[in-house]
């Protein structure tokens, strides 16, 4: 799954350990989520998109 959290993050001007401080994750989590070696459990999803003010859907993008 594709994601626009580096994007994100960046536009917010927060370092990967940041981020991951922020939301209560290892920053290794952060960077394998960056990379798309990782999609999120539905609650971090949440999470993630509440942080930024935004919709899951405007994070995480679903390829079929």
């Amino acid at each position: 799954m594709k994601n626009r959290l580096e994007e994100l993050r960046r536009g917010r001007g927060l370092s990967q350990e940041e981020l991951a401080d922020a939301l209560e994750v290892s920053r290794q989590t952060i960077i394998s989520l960056e990379k798309g070696r990782y999609n999120p459990s539905i609650l971090l999803a949440f999470r993630i998109a509440r942080y930024f003010g935004t919709s899951i859907e405007d994070v995480f993008i679903y390829d079929e």
